[in-house]
């Protein structure tokens, strides 16, 4: 998803000591080949950063009164491969140009903000573009949801990215479909599909996470960031082997509102095994002081072998994963809105 992911990959390593105690190295995959570096959130920082088997039980809080979430898994999978019909998606390329146009085209009569603007990258200049669908609710405040649609520069035409940059440009499109054509009973929840999430060259504080370091640099500046109540990143979640990782540069109080609202749909078991650092688009928002959590699963196959490479391919995901990640955010959603 996000800027092209590094060449590290999270490397998970197991100690048997008295009793199995596992720990995960996770960083950026650094970009040493185009096999090795196609495009997808940013999962791990360049920076080696621990993750470790998660420990704290949130604390239990009040269900929502609402009924709970149930979103069509297969819905939300159709247009994963609708997205993954473009082909490679970079910053730049037909593929991304096809995409953009074919989100803008599923908004259609809702109120959508394009921020567009020129980034200067290792490798020339780029038209970078986030899209924000904003619906409105009858409270005071947004919620925000954001995942990136673009994928690895430059990768070979057989990457597709269905996990990287697939799963979350889809998850949005299936939320949008949620919220359209209706006033919410909460926060106005604003969808964005962010742009130059992924690195050009290698990932860096300058080379990488283009579209959020530019929207958050505008929220600050003209008052959106003191509304934002909570921001939710989505990102690799289509994983048939579901295992949402605890982001432990999150706030806290969102991220225990995101497995407490796990917990209240029986998904928990899907969520906080294992815990460590990961730089994606949620850490612009984190500097000027938005609450953000980054929901991601970085254990993508055996040692993250599929993760920015060919394999990223639509058989490698599955319908019920999409559907309890986009399950769970509605229902953060609404824990949100109940504090």
């Amino acid at each position: 998803m996000n800027s092209p992911l590094l060449t590290v990959r999270c490397i998970v390593v197991l100690a048997l000591l008295t009793l199995s105690i596992v720990t995960v190295a996770c960083s950026k995959p650094e970009q040493t080949t185009a096999a090795a570096a196609s495009g997808a959130a940013t999962p791990a920082s360049d920076s080696n950063s621990a993750a470790k088997p998660s420990v704290s039980t949130p604390p239990a809080q009040s269900a929502p009164s609402g009924p709970k979430p149930n979103v069509d898994g297969n819905h939300v999978m159709r247009y994963v491969k609708e997205v993954v019909a473009f082909g490679s998606r970079p910053v730049g390329s037909p593929g991304h140009a096809k995409l953009e146009q074919y989100i803008l085209s599923k908004l259609k009569g809702v109120d959508v903000e394009q921020d567009k603007f020129t980034a200067e990258t290792p490798v020339g200049k780029f038209a970078i573009n986030n899209i924000i669908a904003k619906f409105p609710g009858r409270e005071d405040g947004i919620i925000v949801v954001a995942g990136h649609y673009d994928t690895n520069y430059p990768l070979p035409k057989t990457y597709v990215g269905a996990n990287d940059g697939g799963s979350s440009t889809a998850m949005l499109l299936a939320l949008a479909d949620q919220f359209r054509g209706r006033t919410l009973d909460g926060y106005s929840v604003w969808l964005v599909w962010t742009d130059g999430e992924e690195a050009f060259v290698k990932w860096t504080a300058t080379d990488s996470l283009y579209g959020t370091r530019q929207l958050a640099e505008k929220w600050e500046k003209d008052g959106t960031a003191g509304k934002i109540k909570a921001l939710m990143v989505v990102d690799m979640l289509g994983d048939a082997d579901l295992d949402v990782l605890k982001e432990t540069r999150s706030t806290p109080w969102l991220s225990e509102l995101v497995y407490q609202a796990a917990s209240n749909l029986g998904y928990q078991s899907h969520f906080y095994k294992m815990q460590g650092g990961v730089d994606d688009d949620h850490m612009p928002f984190l500097k000027i002081g938005v609450p953000a959590v980054d929901i991601i699963d970085l254990d993508y196959g055996y040692n993250n072998v599929f993760h920015h490479t060919p394999q990223d391919t639509i058989d490698k995901l599955s319908p019920q994963s999409l559907a309890i990640s986009t399950d769970v955010v509605l229902e953060t959603i609404q824990l949100i809105n109940a504090r």
